[in-house]
């Protein structure tokens, strides 16, 4: 730098120091900690209070990269506020859940000004007065409404900044450059290049008309204040999966890691091979500590949830002079959102509705039944003499509930087979994954479809951490240490639901399981609904007509039961539910009888349907169920005596 910046510099750094530095280095100091290292706390957590350093310092007492003089990253962002930013969002979310996750939803809503640098940890006081400085120079040209134009192409879709509006926030990033590099002497690069807002990135081609159509329901005049924010990230992991504990470990050797719900933590894909499978190497990002963790504990999270946001400067004249200049950190670490004073003032109402999800309803079919496997006479392949039941085959399951009559009733009220279980804790894993919330459950009386709800919903669990005795730990006995859903969530039986009795091979009303035999076999019922169909009104004789208006009152039994603003309501049936549960609620008319038939004799073991209540428009659309499709191939009966003879 010439003399003349360097003596600039000096007087800006020490007026910085004595106004504020101090004021945290000083307390961190007085505790005993070196200089270095709680300088570098400060810069890890955005210097918001000496408080919080501290925390950080006793996470990292065990951290061996504490004296390491590794910096932090910076970069500069324009970030939307208000309804803008609400809309943005609402994208972000359907478009994950409809077209799968891109490379946009690594990052909150934003237009880049700057690119990532570096900065010394005893100069980012100096970033804060550049921001300030460089917002203060561009407050009075910045454009009241900042027009977005909305460009797509094959692989990307976002708004583009054009024009005089381009101009003056290029100046802005280009002001805050300058004054970083003579105040904090970094080297900035500011973009120049076409100023955009991402929606859109790396997606699979054919979702590119279903993300436009998306996209086009955000009016970019929306109601909205500009913040210009700046973050920092650890520069060590920028290439790392991250990964967010869902559930608390603690450690059964020296080498693992202790993790907390919330917990981050990096990994390198490429740096696996001491890993056991089902186990992953990775570093804390709340200790710094490295070692093995269970990767059934943990999702995959975004690149930006680990970012530590440090100063804002909002742009709007509505704002009051001293919060427009200089936003206080806040110490967020998950990149969902950019938090400006404009959000704080919201009223609990407002922040209630922003919350309310829209109300769904998932219709399933159910697992596969034994019978569909076994045959109509399956009964007597799993009946000894005595009439007791016993396992001839690993896709008969290991029990049967108890029933007051016997074992007879399971022949026209059939189980699940084993490999029907194991596709409905696929479903609830699935369903888990997708992060939906499931407020409520109704089941056909029939038992393969309670038991599809139970394994759906017990599913949803902290699961055992898988073994390392490959790597000569000694096994441990593990259970789930606490149930979710399964528990919390009865399952309301509602016959009106039940399959269309002209297929029931019975002439008679299907022998259900009551709800006390249910009870004793350890499903969870719900004892105080009442159904909107007894199981007495199901007759053997149904028409077609009957049939479909039963269904027609039951879903307006379920629908009315819930609250409108419930969440997701699971209905478990058979396949026909999948047309004639969801058709009242599209309202549409019944289809003709023989397109019916045709039509769910192809629906396969947990097939879904999902339907969401667009409250604007006052009706229910059909959309992309939260989950994939399950498909696998037949597995044929094998005799080796056969196999051995004919050899």
């Amino acid at each position: 730098m010439a003399a003349g910046e360097t003596q600039l510099y000096a007087k800006v750094s020490n007026k910085l120091k004595s106004r504020s530095a101090s004021s945290l280095l000083d307390p961190l100091l007085a505790m005993g900690f070196p200089a270095h290292t709680a300088l570098k706390a400060l810069a890890a957590t955005g210097r918001k209070t000496a408080e919080e350093a501290c925390e950080w310092l006793h996470a990292h007492c065990h951290d061996p990269s504490l004296d390491d003089p590794i910096p932090q990253e910076y970069a500069l962002f324009l970030c939307p506020t208000g309804s803008l930013l609400e809309k943005l969002q609402e994208f972000w979310r359907e478009s994950r859940r409809q077209c799968a996750k891109n490379r946009a939803h690594e990052v909150f809503p934003h237009v880049t000004l700057c690119d990532f640098f570096t900065c010394e940890d005893q100069k980012v006081e100096c970033l804060y007065e550049a921001l300030k400085r460089a917002g203060d120079r561009a407050l009075g040209s910045f454009p009241a409404t900042v027009p977005l134009v909305l460009h797509s192409s094959i692989s990307y879709l976002g708004f583009f900044i054009n024009d005089s509006p381009a101009d003056v926030i290029r100046g802005f990033a280009m002001a805050f450059a300058t004054e970083a590099s003579i105040l904090a002497d970094c080297i900035v690069k500011p973009c120049t290049k076409q100023l955009h807002l991402t929606l859109a990135n790396k997606f699979y081609p054919h979702h590119q008309r279903t993300l436009e159509q998306l996209a086009r329901s955000i009016q970019p005049g929306h109601s909205c204040q500009w913040t210009a924010s700046l973050y920092s990230r650890d520069m060590r992991f920028v290439h790392y999966q991250t990964l967010k504990a869902r559930f608390q470990y603690k450690p059964q050797n020296v080498d693992e890691l202790t993790l907390s719900p919330g917990d981050f933590i990096f990994v390198d894909p490429t740096q696996q091979e001491e890993a056991s499978e089902g186990w992953a190497i990775g570093t804390s990002q709340r200790t710094g500590c490295r070692g093995f963790l269970p990767e059934n504990y943990t999702e995959r999270a975004s690149e930006a949830d680990t970012w530590v946001r440090h100063r804002t400067y909002t742009f709007g004249l509505a704002m009051d002079l001293n919060s427009r200049k200089d936003g206080g950190t806040s110490g967020r670490r998950n990149g969902d959102s950019c938090p400006s004073p404009m959000s704080r003032s919201l009223s609990s109402s407002q922040v209630l509705q922003a919350t309310i999800v829209r109300r769904s309803v998932l219709v399933v079919h159910h697992g596969e039944r034994l019978d569909q496997i076994f045959g109509k006479s399956w009964l007597q392949q799993c009946s000894t003499p005595d009439g007791k039941f016993y396992r001839p085959d690993l896709n008969v399951p290991r029990s049967l509930p108890r029933r007051s009559n016997g074992i007879k009733d399971f022949e026209n009220d059939p189980p699940l087979s084993s490999c029907g279980i194991f596709q409905s804790r696929l479903a609830g894993e699935a369903l888990l994954d997708s992060g939906i919330r499931v407020t409520a459950v109704f089941a056909s009386p029939a038992l393969r479809c309670v038991q599809t709800a139970k394994h759906i919903l017990e599913e949803q669990r902290i699961p055992g951490p898988p073994s390392r005795k490959d790597r000569g730990t000694r096994e441990q006995n593990w259970r789930d240490q606490e149930l979710k859903l399964e528990r919390k969530l009865k399952i309301r039986v509602e016959p009106g639901i039940f399959e269309w009795m002209k297929w029931e091979a019975s002439k008679t009303t299907p022998a259900f399981m009551t709800l006390e035999e249910l009870k004793e076999a350890n499903f969870n019922v719900d004892p105080e609904y009442r159904p909107a169909i007894p199981s007495s009104s199901l007759m053997p004789a149904e028409s077609y007509e009957d049939y479909v208006d039963r269904c027609a009152v039951s879903m307006g039994r379920i629908i009315g039961s819930c609250p409108p603003d419930m969440g997701v309501i699971l209905i478990v049936s058979h396949s026909s539910a999948l047309d004639s549960c969801t058709r009242p609620l599209l309202g549409l008319p019944p289809r003709e009888c023989g397109d019916f038939a045709q039509l769910v004799r192809k629906i396969p073991s947990l097939g879904m349907c999902f339907c969401e209540e667009n409250k604007e428009q006052g009706q229910w659309e059909l959309v992309n169920p939260p989950v994939k499709t399950l498909t696998h191939g037949s597995n044929s009966a094998f005799n080796w005596r056969n196999w051995i003879s004919a050899s």
